[in-house]
């Protein structure tokens, strides 16, 4: 059997790290090794070349930590529709997460809706599909909703905090979180929603830049305030579907900030189709 050469390898090695990393693995740091092998190789080669006559230029100087959030900022900033914010998060570059994720995740339902929903970040399902929360939260999300008359089809957006897949699912960091959320206020700006929702406790602190347990948050009137609104945007908190997946009996705390959210979207005038 005839030896692979080095492309075929590279392809063959670039397919294993996509299979575990689609299985729900952890590949960062063997994905890390993986692209280092090349950058040694050429390092090794360099160092067996004879030394080049003209002076070596200067190094550069390497990007500041934050010039990620700058560049976010900057994108962000200069969109003028959610179609544009979208485009400007698809093709952004700055947040390592993008590296392992099949598919940006940025939101789905009509751009128009009245009503912005917005979570924490994609998990594998989402990450296939490239639409938050189609999974098995997202389809207990969508029956909460109907109870209440929210159709992501038709009166609802729905979108996420963190807009790549972290690997094996785990928490985004910090960073990860700074990074993305200029996109996040910038679509809160754009869309002006009558009624903003956040899904869980991460979500919710890292909207309103607070550090408090979901209890303390649910089920509240709250207000989003930032520069650049015209008027505070009505904010309520709910429980995260995910965490109901996991404690069913909370499920009536649930129904309880469900009924909240349906009173005050009848004081916003917001239209809705309630099943009889």
């Amino acid at each position: 059997m005839a030896a692979m050469n080095v492309p075929e390898t590279q392809a063959a090695a670039r397919a294993l790290l996509a299979f575990w990393r689609a299985a729900g693995v952890d590949m960062d740091e063997a994905e890390a090794i993986y692209a280092a092998a090349p950058a040694r190789r050429a390092q090794a080669a360099q160092q067996a070349a004879p030394a080049p006559v003209a002076p070596r230029p200067a190094p550069r100087a390497r990007p500041k930590a934050e010039s990620s959030v700058e560049s976010a900022r900057a994108l962000a900033a200069a969109a003028q529709s959610v179609a544009e914010l979208r485009a400007a998060v698809e093709g952004f570059d700055g947040c390592a997460l993008k590296a392992t994720a099949r598919n940006t995740v940025f939101s789905d339902g009509p751009d128009d809706a009245e009503v912005l929903l917005i979570g924490e970040a994609p998990g594998k399902d989402e990450d296939e599909q490239g639409k938050p929360f189609v999974g098995r939260s997202g389809k207990l999300l969508d029956r909460m909703l109907a109870t209440i008359g929210l159709d992501r089809k038709f009166n609802i957006m729905i979108s996420n905090t963190i807009y790549w897949r972290p690997p094996g699912n785990r928490d985004p960091t910090p960073g990860e979180s700074l990074t993305c959320l200029p996109f996040v206020e910038r679509l809160i700006e754009l869309k002006q929603p009558k009624l903003l929702i956040l899904a869980g406790k991460a979500a919710a602190n890292t909207v309103l830049r607070r550090d408090e347990p979901v209890s303390r948050l649910r089920g509240r009137r709250l207000n989003y305030a930032r520069e650049g609104l015209a008027l505070p945007v009505n904010t309520m908190v709910m429980l995260h579907p995910a965490y109901l997946l996991r404690q069913p009996q909370q499920k009536r705390q649930a129904w309880t900030d469900l009924l909240a959210i349906a009173a005050w979207l009848d004081e916003l005038g917001v239209a809705r189709a309630v099943k009889s």
